[in-house]
């Protein structure tokens, strides 16, 4: 007699809800200010060379913190760490809004507020990103990335204008409504361990280590550099993990420095930050129509097909995006250049969720976001050099260049092409595990 499981209701987790309220609050807080401090330092400088410079150093300061944060999300509760992660946040941009209301926002400021609250993030979102293995099945990860990605979309969506909006006030209300998510994620991250307690669940990070094959004691033993080692030592074992995250550097460098250098083209051409949120908003959506169809195409749909296609997409609109200079015109190339990216970014951290470890799974992660990001600093480095030196046009083709060059390494990447369908995810890691 065979035995016929419901598919998990997604929808009726509770737990996955109250965390996805909670890291949405954080992720519309960052949004905020992701496309705030461009702006704010183009206003205050007048140079896109000094706002790539605050850009690239708040980039290189989340990355580097990143390792320990997935140090902290492997040795600590990870729902705990949110909650601290979010109480800080509150203390900063709180700081941000009283330096803003006080017209003290200069270069240096700035490049001192986008440290700390990238620090911020470094430090505390591998813990949110990795406590949600422990509240959504294997057999549902694929739907709940998908899911985040509607979300993302939807931050991106309303983060544009509303940005512009605020930034249109003064840049003291951007921090008070930075404040404003930063609390709401500080409530909803002590409901989620709350919920979590009530319900005899383990928390996870320290938890998941004294239930598996090492004691708490032998861990406390163990230098932070070694378990930091482990982590990337693990992830580049494996040939359907390790091999990809070049090919997400490159693609992450191309395309994000190609959409820095549009918006601070446009900002230097006099449009206002109201219309450049607009466009962004326009962007996110088209990436959220991509996200409302990413559930149906993960399930059906092998994820090395889909990844393939993704990058295919937005290295050819990495190159028309050279030749378009009008907002409409903009818009909708960088809406055919995203239509795809949901679906890949679920299928891609779906099965990164389902093959990796739970003990493990902080330091993966920060190891993949070192490995998958670490060129991004450079990407408002490019833009701001680049629009300098030799103009929009060259920059951007120069991002597409790199865009192709990604493009060529999945071609090639056979552990890339192999990715199942999310229902084959779980069995087809396993024949890695011992590889």
């Amino acid at each position: 007699m065979t035995t016929v499981t419901e598919p998990h209701r997604l929808w009726r987790n509770t737990r996955y809800l109250t965390w996805l309220v909670s890291d949405t609050s954080k992720g519309l807080a960052a949004a905020l200010f992701a496309f705030a401090i461009p702006l704010l330092a183009l206003i205050v400088t007048n140079d896109p060379a000094q706002a790539g410079i605050i850009g690239g150093a708040g980039m290189v300061a989340r990355l580097l913190l990143t390792l320990a944060g997935g140090i902290l999300a492997d040795r600590h509760r990870r729902i705990l760490l949110m909650l601290i992660g979010s109480l800080i946040g509150i203390l900063l941009a709180g700081a941000f809004t009283l330096l803003a209301l006080g017209g003290a926002l200069t270069f240096a400021t700035l490049l001192i507020a986008d440290v700390l609250l990238a620090a911020r993030s470094g430090l505390f979102d591998v813990a949110g990103e990795s406590a949600i293995k422990e509240i959504v099945p294997d057999d549902a990860m694929g739907r709940a990335q998908a899911a985040n990605q509607g979300r993302d979309a939807a931050i991106q969506l309303a983060g544009g204008p509303l940005g512009g909006l605020l930034l249109g006030v003064g840049g003291w209300l951007v921090g008070a409504v930075m404040t404003l998510c930063h609390a709401v994620a500080t409530v909803t991250a002590w409901m989620l361990q709350r919920e979590m307690r009530r319900a005899g669940i383990l928390d996870t990070g320290a938890d998941a280590v004294a239930a598996g094959t090492e004691t708490e004691d032998a861990r406390a033993k163990t230098s932070a550099w070694a378990e930091l080692r482990e982590g990337f030592t693990w992830l580049l074992s494996r040939p359907d993990l390790g091999g990809v995250l070049l090919i997400i550097t490159v693609i992450n460098l191309g395309f994000n420095a190609a959409i820095t250098t549009t918006i601070y083209a446009l900002q230097q051409d006099g449009y206002s930050e109201l219309l450049i949120g607009s466009l962004s908003a326009a962007v996110g959506a088209v990436m959220l129509v991509g996200a409302i169809v990413a559930p149906t195409l993960v399930p059906r749909i092998r994820a090395g097909v889909i990844a393939i296609s993704g990058l295919s997409v937005v290295a050819i609109g990495t190159i028309v995006l050279s030749m378009v200079t009008e907002p409409w015109a903009i818009v909708v190339v960088l809406g055919a250049s995203v239509l795809l990216l949901p679906a890949l970014n679920a299928g891609m951290m779906g099965y990164f969720m389902v093959a990796t470890p739970t003990q493990l799974l902080g330091r993966a992660n920060s190891a993949a976001g070192v490995l998958g990001m670490g060129a991004l600093p450079l990407a408002p480095l490019i833009a701001g050099f680049g629009l300098t030196w030799i103009g929009r046009e060259w920059t951007i083709l120069v991002c597409a260049a790199l865009c192709i060059v990604a493009v060529a390494l999945a071609l090639g990447n056979r552990a890339l092409r192999a990715l199942p369908i999310e229902s084959r995810w779980a069995e087809h890691a396993k024949q890695y595990e011992n590889a």
